[in-house]
């Protein structure tokens, strides 16, 4: 169930070059997320749309999210210190089903789509799983949360040009990883998301993919993330649902690539 929660900034850290992380004391919302939600924060009066934004850490009474600034709405957050208060609406949107990744998981985080597989793979370990975390990034500068994904899991890093740790792609780990893996879960761009869900298919191995859209109301009242869905019972044809309510997370054999 979502609720609305005024809270307050705990604290504010400059990740890398326009990447945040920020830390609410938010004891409602994050007593009630799971991995794989998001929230949507109102961000200054004078936007009228809320940001919708994946939840990283629920631990206690504290939220932390990560993101990266595109437009005038997170950069006004960015510009929030501690003490400071804001408008949240959450936990929205379906999450991961963890008891379907099973006990050895691999779960994906390419780019800014890697915030939310740290809740996930804490909610792995913590069950008894042993998940395996590989995040990819552009560079060096764009590496985030490495040691917080370290301190609870085996992690793989990858960059695309090279300049820090594995040289390729998420999909490289991934081929490796695969002969035990007993689920796969991913978040980051699409062209990333249907390459996994492929790997995934060919091995037989259950993949579900937490799915990036622009958002509007984040409850399913607007038409502004849908996305493509394949007919259920294996009908033939597309159907539509939004990322927000139907989602994020789908099963990767649901979505249309």
């Amino acid at each position: 169930m979502s609720m609305q929660e005024i809270c307050r900034v705990a604290q504010q850290t400059r990740l890398g070059e326009g990447l945040y992380e920020t830390v609410l004391e938010a004891p409602q919302i994050a007593a009630a997320a799971q991995c794989g939600q998001f929230v949507h924060i109102a961000c200054g009066e004078g936007n009228l749309l809320r940001r919708p934004i994946s939840i990283c850490r629920a631990a206690a009474d504290k939220l932390t999210v990560v993101y990266q600034v595109k437009g005038e709405g997170t950069r006004w957050l960015s510009a929030r210190r501690e003490g400071d208060t804001l408008d949240v609406l959450g936990p929205l949107g379906h999450g991961f089903d963890m008891a379907a990744l099973g006990a050895k998981p691999v779960l994906i985080g390419g780019g800014i789509g890697v915030p939310p597989m740290l809740q996930t793979a804490v909610c792995a370990a913590q069950t008894g799983a042993q998940p395996r975390a590989v995040l990819g990034f552009r560079n060096q500068g764009a590496v985030i949360l490495e040691e917080a994904f370290r301190a609870v899991c085996e992690t793989f890093v990858t960059t695309n040009d090279g300049s820090y740790a594995r040289h390729g792609f998420v999909t490289d780990v991934l081929k490796e990883q695969l002969a035990d893996a007993t689920g796969v879960a991913a978040c980051g761009p699409k062209p990333m998301l249907r390459a996994i869900a492929a790997l995934a298919r060919e091995a037989g191995v259950p993949c579900q993919v937490s799915m990036e859209e622009r958002m509007g109301c984040g409850i399913g009242a607007c038409l502004v993330c849908a996305c493509e869905l394949k007919l259920k019972d294996g009908q033939q044809g597309v159907r539509y649902g939004h990322v927000c309510k139907d989602g994020p997370v789908f099963d990767a054999e649901e979505v249309v690539w």
